[in-house]
C-alpha cells in the first residue's frame, strides 16, 4: 500500500480515523491533518477519480491484517496424494493388504491415487486392469468416492479416489 509521503496525487478523496467522510483535499492538506492526529495517511482506492485516501495507523492496519494471513493458514487443510501400485494379475493376500494401506490413507484424509502399470504383452489386456481397479473402488466405496474414473496414460492406468468428506 502507498503510505504518507509515496502519494503522487495532488488531491484525494479523504476519509478520516472514524470512518467518516472529510471531502476532496489537497495531499498536502491531507498529510497535515494524518500528522496532527499522529496517524498515518493510506491510499486505500488508487485507483480511482480522485484516489481516495484514508487516515489509519498503518502499522496497526499491517499486524491486523498479518494475524488475519495466520488464522486463514491455520484453518486451511493439506490434502497429500498417496499413490498405491498394483499389478494387473495381482493376488487376493496382496490386493487386502494394498486395501488396507488404501483404506488408512483415505481414513487420514489423504487422497488415493491408484495406478497399474501394465509390463510387456499384459499391455494388450488393458480389461483385466481396469477390473482391479474397479474392485479396489468399490472395496473402498465406504471411505471414499471415485475422484477420476480409471483411465490409461501410457503404460499405466490410474484411478483417483478422494475421502468421503463427513461435515
Amino acid at each position: 500500500m502507498i503510505v504518507n509521503d509515496r502519494i503522487r496525487a495532488k488531491e484525494v478523496r479523504l476519509i478520516g480515523k472514524d470512518g467518516e467522510q472529510i471531502g476532496v483535499i489537497e495531499r498536502s492538506k491531507a498529510l497535515k491533518l494524518a500528522e496532527d492526529s499522529s496517524l498515518d495517511l493510506v491510499l486505500v482506492s488508487p485507483n480511482a477519480k480522485p484516489p481516495v485516501a484514508r487516515i489509519m495507523d498503518y502499522g496497526k492496519y499491517r499486524y491486523e491484517q498479518q494475524k488475519k494471513e495466520r488464522e486463514a493458514r491455520k484453518n486451511q487443510k493439506v490434502i497429500n496424494v498417496k499413490e498405491i501400485r498394483l499389478s494387473p494379475t495381482i493376488d487376493d493376500h496382496d490386493f487386502n493388504t494394498k486395501l488396507r494401506n488404501a483404506r488408512k490413507f483415505l481414513e487420514k484424509g489423504d487422497k488415493v491415487k491408484v495406478s497399474i502399470r501394465f509390463r510387456g504383452r499384459a499391455i494388450t489386456h488393458k480389461e483385466i486392469g481396469r477390473d482391479v481397479l474397479e474392485r479396489m473402488a468399490e472395496e473402498t466405496s465406504d471411505v471414499s468416492q471415485v475422484e477420476s474414473k480409471a483411465k490409461m496414460d501410457g503404460r499405466s492406468m490410474f484411478l483417483m479416489l478422494a475421502p468421503t468428506s463427513e461435515k
